[in-house]
């Protein structure tokens, strides 16, 4: 909480303190103040043990800096519980049907028959070959493949 304060202004704090409250009163006012925040620590202490008591003897380990949502992912997802999320995460990863897709591109471009995998038969592509011209019951081949710049 007061981690970004540096020794300056804890000097000019108390600078101000015994300016404004007086050398004589300060230690008495240090004291009230501690005596406080004391009382304060007891009071929520107590009352977390009395919600524990409360919930039953499976909230034992109950710890109230759980209920907040970093330390909930910290605790259960990045500690190896996971809640369900390495499934999630398996079944939303699409490396899997990729590479089965890719070995069937692969194997179809080398001539092999593709095999149906777990995801559904695999789709045949043909690759292209070159174009070929009939004319007049003659087959002839262009010197070029014709290239469309509005195609592009």
């Amino acid at each position: 909480m007061f981690s970004d304060v540096g020794p300056l202004e804890l000097i000019t704090l108390a600078f101000l303190a015994v300016l404004l409250f007086g050398p004589d009163k300060l230690p008495e006012l240090i004291q009230n103040v501690t005596g406080l925040i004391r009382k304060f620590r007891q009071f929520t202490e107590s009352a977390k043990q009395e919600i524990r008591s409360e919930l039953g003897p499976e909230f034992g380990d109950f710890e109230f800096e759980d209920l907040h949502p970093k330390t909930l992912v910290r605790k259960h997802v990045l500690n190896g519980d996971g809640l369900g999320f390495d499934e999630i995460r398996s079944a939303l990863d699409p490396g899997q049907e990729l590479a089965e897709v890719a070995d069937a591109i692969r194997d179809t471009a080398d001539g092999e028959a593709p095999e149906s995998s777990a995801t559904g038969p695999v789709l045949q592509a043909k690759a292209p070959g070159p174009v070929s011209f009939k004319k007049d019951g003659e087959t002839t081949a262009p010197a070029h493949t014709p290239f469309d710049a509005d195609a592009t």
